[in-house]
Formats: C-alpha cells, structure tokens, sequence
C-alpha cells in the first residue's frame, strides 16, 4: 500500500505561518497576544516543553513570561501567582506545565484560571462549550492539533468509525467529541486497557488514534486495511546505541504497522510539533475574543 507519511512539522509550520499575519494584525489594532508559561518544580521533560513554548512565541512575536517556581512552591503561592496573571492585561493565555509536585492539587490550579485565558482547555468551562460545540471555548491542544492534520491531509471523517485509544482529559476525551461534533460527523468508540480484544476492536476503525502512552501496543494486527493511524504517544525507551541512551517512541509500532495504513503520523514529528503550534493558535483566539470585549 502506498502510506502517506504526515507530515506534523511542515504542517505546524503552515499553521504558524497563519498566524504570524493574525498576530501583524492584531498589533496593527494596538494588541500583542501574550502567554504565560508557569513551572513548578525541576521535571527535566517539563522544563524541554516550558521552554519549546517561549521560543515559539519569540519566532511569532507573541508577549511571553516565564515563571520557572521552586519545586516546594506551596498551594497558596501558585493560586496567588495565577490571580496575578488572571488580572495581568497584558496575558491572554496562562498555561501551568503538567505534571505540578505531588503536593500541588492541579484541578484547583485548573479552576482558578479565568476560563477566557485557559488556552490549554482543561477548565470546566471550556470542557464544556467542547460539547455544546460553543466555538467561543478553547479546545485542548494536542486533539486540535489532531484535527487539524487530518484536514490538511484531506482525511474525511465524515461518516467513518474512529477508535480511540485513550480516555484522558487531555487527549482522549475531547478528541472524542471533536470527532463526534457535527463539524466532523464520525461515529466515535473509546478504547481503553481494560477493553476486551482491544486488537479485534481497532481492526474496525477507518481513523485510529492512540493515545494510552504505553509504547509499541498498537501493532499490525490492530490496524484495518487503509486505516489512518494518528499515533499521539510520546515515550522514552532506553536505548544504549544513542548519545543520550534512550529514544523517543510512540504507542504504535510504526514499521510493522505503517505498510497497511493510507496514512499514519511518525514519533517523533507527527502530532507532537502540532501541540505547541495549537497552543499560539489558542493564545492569538484568547487575544481577540478578549480584546474585542473591551
């Protein structure tokens, strides 16, 4: 079969190239987009991605701060910082990088962040104009990321059965319901581990996502003929013959399964590149619904 490769970076890199003239715009109107990006603690992987988000909105030219916490800011000081922010007009969109401490409770962190700056799209809030399909909400980045691949790559949901493998909050969830939405009008089963004959079931789905981080599950047995497999895991193996001794992999097992699909997203350089692309997007939106209000 002739596998269409998506390709995440070119892609992203499109998406970016939109908004650089949504953001020459916006300043033109006398607003810069600003985002800030909150860290507590010293996760080596947090602070790749903390610093990944910076740097794309210096390439964009969007306002960014950085707050890099010690690891026992307590509860109190965190809440504190985000009412600051949540105030600050100068921010759009305030993002606190996930996993916080154990001692941080992050579904407070989440509710107490103004639903009109959470660009990442875990407040209640927005969870639920996701279901109501109020457009006005702001959409977890990784799914819409997903989403927007399989229209730049003319993949149509319309009418065809999508398994997703995965029930986050994250990711799972609400790509269920961006697939489901009447925009896209697929019919949606959700996977998980305790599923019976998980293979058996993914053998069904013209539309594939795998999202359960756990590496390698998904192999050619799980995959249906001309299948489109989004692979959205991100996990390290270790891996003695590399500088760093280990390697980055994704929940599918792409060489064996990549021959049956039409199309299929590598790791890395599939879904992961749209992520942070999704993030700018969602904080130019924050940018004019907020300044349009006034």
């Amino acid at each position: 079969m002739n596998t269409t490769i998506i390709d995440g970076k070119s892609t992203a890199e499109r998406v970016r190239n939109e908004l650089r003239t949504a953001i020459e715009d916006l300043k033109q109107a006398g607003h810069t987009p600003g985002l800030a990006v909150v860290l507590v603690g010293e996760d080596p992987a947090s602070r790749v991605y903390v610093n990944s988000k910076v740097k794309a909105c210096e390439e964009l030219g969007i306002y960014s701060q950085k707050w890099a916490l010690p690891a026992q800011t307590s509860q109190e000081e965190l809440l504190r910082l985000i009412d600051q922010l949540n105030r600050d007009e100068r921010i759009h969109g305030i993002l606190v990088q996930s996993p916080p401490p154990p001692h941080i409770d992050e579904a407070a962190v989440v509710l107490s962040i103004d639903p009109r700056k959470d660009v990442d799209g875990f407040h209640p809030v927005n969870v639920a104009k996701l279901v109501l399909e109020d457009s006005s909400g702001f959409v977890p980045c990784t799914p819409l990321g997903c989403m927007e691949l399989l229209k730049q790559y003319g993949v149509s949901t319309q009418g065809k059965h999508a398994v997703i493998i995965g029930r986050s909050m994250i990711v799972g969830k609400p790509m269920a319901h961006l697939l489901m939405s009447k925009a896209a009008n697929a019919t949606v089963t959700i996977a998980h581990s305790r599923t019976h004959d998980l293979a058996g079931l993914c053998r069904t789905a013209d539309i594939l996502v795998a999202a359960v981080g756990r590496p390698g599950l998904v192999t050619a047995p799980f995959i249906k003929p001309g299948a489109v497999v989004l692979d959205v895991g991100i996990n390290r193996v270790e891996d003695a013959s590399r500088p760093r001794g280990y390697r980055i992999v994704g929940d599918v097992e792409f060489d064996s399964v990549a021959p049956l699909c039409s199309a299929i997203t590598p790791v890395p350089g599939g879904v992961g590149p749209m992520t942070i692309a999704m993030l700018m997007a969602n904080t130019v939106k924050a940018c004019r619904q907020i300044t349009a209000r006034g």
